[in-house]
């Protein structure tokens, strides 16, 4: 989203500086300008004919008003009808400065914004990167993202130890490298196996006679970046003709050019403690969050004013917090407004007719998506395989008539068996679903997980042929399936890498929060 906020920065500066300029912003949401100032839109502009209307001119936020021609004034204006009016009628049109200090909010915090988004960090890498990033300083956002969003193939040459490499990591120097905070995330977070060339010099570095271990650490550590950065060069100089990118093919002319040169065009010690802020290293505490923090900003609640360390630090910039607490005291409102219904929020300025009209519809509209929790229940017990409770009650049904006659433990017993059955049942049309589909892997499949259940369950029945292990087996079964359904679930939250997916989006709906995947440590 600040990627598109800084867009309309950038395009509102040029508006002023060429007086000549007529600008349209749009994204998938629509006319997100207007969106932005939803509350202090006049009455005539809606949804449904914002269409090409709002423009931006010489800085300002300019609308064409509704024609007197206009048969319709419902629609949107196309793109030629806008443009006639702005070419034969552009001082008709309307510049409020309340709508246009809404939609123009958040352009407030730029151009100090940019600054603050980027990050000066240390990295050790080969003196030829070091000469290519100095020529070309855009080029660490391609080469972040080429490594980020890497695949087997493209990494099978780097991982080959006969492999060429264009940056073999020989003749090593620390420079400064600029960053956007969320480029240097993404390389920080990300876990990646050194390639073999890369693996001596780490284990090198790991057992160098250093005193200290804060030290042996930040030396390690830009090491570790640098042959993420060197990864990601590589796989972006690789084919560079064959991208779409242009970035890719300036790097690749600077390597033809260093073929013919040789070393000798590559810059010296001297020549690189020249170059501008070559020794700066920005503090990266930014990305250490407190996660308990995180949830009470999510929660919209302040934090603890006794814990110094968690006053200071909070969670963010101050309009990050502000933004965040802002989102969900809207949705907090949303939720607890009982005139909310399938279109949203009851908004004051709307046209009062029309609330009036739909007041019973959207009454009844309000019964339609009421949650049904026992019906919820149902659907999750379905999902997951379980009997539910409406076999349940067959069975008890069943059983019902014959009741006095019947001892009760033989009921109960029935009903088990009934389960059991119904179990077993679903269990051989998995096992059939499975074996028809194929090419699975039997020790890792759900079938054999089912095999496994079941044989144990006949050879406790071979064991004890004379003692009843109904109940026994039962819950030995129950205890299977939920082992196998807990397990399921947080092997797909774990490969969703701490990214939204269906597991984690349902377990909230559900208000359960699993913890981060960590990984294991070497003590463990």
């Amino acid at each position: 989203m600040e990627d598109e906020w800084l867009i309309v920065y950038l395009l509102r500066e040029l508006s002023k500086s060429f007086p000549q300029l007529w600008i349209r912003l749009s994204d998938s949401d629509g006319e997100f300008l207007l969106i932005e100032a939803a509350k202090v839109l006049p009455k005539w502009l809606s949804p449904e004919n914002d269409g090409n209307r709002v423009w931006i001119h010489r800085g300002e936020l300019r609308m064409i008003p509704l024609q007197s021609t206009d048969v319709t004034p419902s629609r949107p204006l196309s793109l030629p009808e806008a443009l006639r009016i702005i070419s034969s009628a552009a001082d008709s049109l309307i510049h409020s400065t309340l709508v246009e200090a809404e939609a123009f909010y958040r352009l407030e915090k730029y151009p100090g914004l940019i600054a603050d988004s980027t990050h000066h960090s240390l990295v050790t890498m080969p003196r030829k990167l070091a000469y290519i990033m100095h020529a070309i300083p855009k080029a660490i956002a391609p080469a972040t993202e080429a490594f980020y969003l890497r695949d087997p193939l493209a990494l099978r040459p780097i991982l080959s130890p006969s492999g060429t490499l264009q940056f073999p990591p020989k003749d090593l120097v620390t420079v400064s490298t600029r960053f956007t905070k969320v480029l240097y995330a993404q390389l920080v977070s990300q876990r990646f196996d050194p390639p073999p060339a890369w693996s001596g010099l780490l284990q090198s570095a790991e057992t160098e006679g250093i005193s200290r271990d804060s030290d042996r650490a930040r030396i390690l550590a830009r090491l570790e970046l640098g042959m993420k950065v060197t990864t990601g060069f590589e796989i972006l100089a690789r084919d560079a003709y064959k991208r779409g990118n242009r970035t890719a093919r300036e790097i690749a002319l600077l390597l033809e050019d260093l073929e013919e040169d040789g070393d000798s065009a590559l810059p010296s010690d001297e020549d690189i403690r020249s170059w501008k802020d070559v020794s700066r290293e920005d503090d990266d505490s930014w990305m250490d969050i407190d996660f308990g923090e995180f949830e009470k900003e999510l929660e919209g609640r302040k934090a603890n004013a006794r814990d110094t360390k968690t006053a200071v630090s909070g969670f963010g910039d101050a309009s990050t917090q502000a933004d965040l607490q802002k989102i969900v005291s809207r949705f907090e409102a949303f939720l607890n407004d009982d005139d909310a219904g399938m279109e949203g929020a009851k908004i004051d300025e709307m046209d009062e007719d029309d609330d009036d009209s739909d007041t019973s519809s959207s009454d009844d509209e309000d019964r339609d998506v009421s949650f049904d929790e026992e019906q919820f229940g149902k659907m999750m017990r379905e999902m997951m395989g379980l009997p539910s409770e409406e076999s349940r009650e067959k069975g008890k049904q069943r059983a019902a008539p014959d009741s006095d006659n019947i001892p009760q433990h033989n009921i109960a017993q029935e009903e088990e068996e009934s389960e059991e059955e119904q179990i077993k049942l679903l269990a051989a049309q998995m096992e059939s679903e499975l074996k028809r589909l194929g090419a699975l892997v039997p020790e890792h499949s759900s079938t054999g997980r089912l095999e496994v259940q079941a044989s144990r369950s006949k050879q406790n029945n071979a064991m004890n042929p004379g003692v009843d292990t109904t109940d026994d087996g039962m819950d030995d079964t129950e205890v299977n399936i939920d082992y196998n359904i807990a397990k399921n679930l947080l092997e797909s939250f774990k490969s969703q890498a701490g990214l939204a997916g269906p597991t984690g989006n349902l377990l909230s709906l559900m208000g359960m929060a699993l913890p981060r995947d960590e990984g294991e440590s070497d003590d463990e």
